[in-house]
């Protein structure tokens, strides 16, 4: 990236006169001084016809030394000592990333009398996991969190840093990102890495119209957001490997401007991001019956109810039903799709679903791209034979 530098003792009044005329975004102004506004869109003609007088200075980028960053740090998202299941996701992609690269895999825990929860994570192809164990990490604290990411940064000097994006994790990886100067790619859904250590980062962009390839060639360390149940959480391993290092938290600042006062568990809710069968509705399945179709069709295969935007927007439905880019990711073992056309924001949060059946009267409808099972008709007739058919096969077992 470069920037333009005004040489002011080479502007005369007929000179300013003729570039402020040039400028074909109107961001160039003279009153006694030339002055280039942020209208400006870089593209360099003032400089051509200044004739000396305005220049274009390409910015030096500081090149870091990849070799001194080794390793695809994990962080660990917990609560009390229950990990939240998409560290082991992480752990699983982390693997793979490593043996392009031959680097370690490393899992960084900072919270209070974590117990035995630690040692799990050796039985997930973790060869490291770095402990930072103190009363001050009992809640979470935003600025002493901080402190220990950015230790733990300074000292182990981790290439790659996947953090889940959970609540915790949207809130600590960017401040850890800006206090070390370095990029963050959020809600991922592609992790590639290069051989020479650089992690290409995939998320869709501009609504899931095109899917961003996102590198960080220049920093170190390369941060990324990664949504749960996006990845596949692998099988532990029977024997734990490699070592728990215990670090020193002395050398962490503990201080925090926030008092806990109390804390209470949240009461349990849906989420359909657990859920192993959904019963998806559309826009073509709105009506009133068909929603009390598909919350019977769901009870009787052991499932929830969820949703496209659309039917949140009409307060149909709550945002906590939505699959998509602006709702939940969903990987369950069987989807059904009611009316559903398949917007690309819709089949990013749930074609990696292992078994996908998609209802719609038009064969053109892009959710059969991603189904793996497509009947063309009208979800009126259909629903209420397969609750039918599945009511007889019961009564004949």
């Amino acid at each position: 990236m470069g920037r333009i530098v005004i040489n002011h003792d080479k502007i005369t009044s007929n000179m300013a006169e003729k570039l402020v005329n040039v400028c074909p975004f109107g961001a160039i102004s003279y009153n006694g001084k030339l002055d280039i506004s942020s209208a400006c869109k870089m593209c360099k003609l003032c400089v051509k016809k200044s004739e000396g007088a305005i220049d274009y200075v390409e910015e030096v980028k500081e090149s870091v030394d990849k070799s001194l960053w080794r390793g695809i740090c994990v962080y660990v998202d917990h609560c009390g000592n229950k990990i939240h299941r998409v560290t082991y996701e992480l752990c699983g992609k982390a693997q793979e990333l490593a043996k392009v690269t031959g680097h370690p895999v490393y899992a960084l825990v900072i919270g209070n009398n974590l117990g035995d929860s630690t040692e799990k994570l050796l039985h997930y192809g973790v060869d490291k996991v770095f402990v930072y164990d103190d009363p001050a990490f009992e809640d979470f604290k935003i600025e002493p969190y901080t402190a220990a990411f950015c230790d733990f940064i300074s000292k182990v000097k981790p290439s790659s840093i996947l953090v889940g994006a959970t609540n915790l994790g949207r809130q600590l990886a960017p401040r850890v990102a800006a206090r070390c100067r370095t990029g963050l790619t959020a809600d991922c859904t592609v992790l590639e890495m290069k051989e020479n250590t650089d992690l290409v980062q995939i998320r869709p962009a501009f609504g899931g119209n095109i899917m961003a390839q996102i590198i960080s060639p220049d920093t170190r360390p390369q941060f990324c957001t990664v949504r749960y149940k996006v990845f596949s959480e692998p099988k532990p391993d029977e024997n734990a490997r490699g070592e728990i290092i215990n670090m020193d938290v002395k050398s962490v600042n503990l201080e925090s401007s926030i008092e806990v006062i109390s804390s209470k568990e949240k009461p349990k809710d849906i989420d359909i991001s657990e859920a192993d069968v959904i019963v998806a509705l559309g826009r073509g399945a709105k009506s009133e019956k068909l929603r009390d179709l598909a919350k019977e069709l769901a009870d009787l295969l052991g499932g929830v109810v969820a949703c496209t935007r659309p039917l949140v927007e009409e307060n149909i439905y709550d945002a906590k039903h939505q699959i998509g880019l602006s709702g939940r990711t969903v990987k369950p073992k069987f989807l059904i799709c009611l009316g559903i056309s398949g917007a690309v924001q819709f089949a990013a949060g749930m074609k990696s679903s292992d078994c996908i059946v998609a209802i719609n009267t038009d064969k053109t409808a892009p959710i059969f791209d991603v189904a793996h099972y497509a009947v063309v008709g009208d979800v009126n007739e259909i629903v209420p034979r397969l609750i039918e058919m599945i009511k007889e096969a019961r009564a004949d077992v």
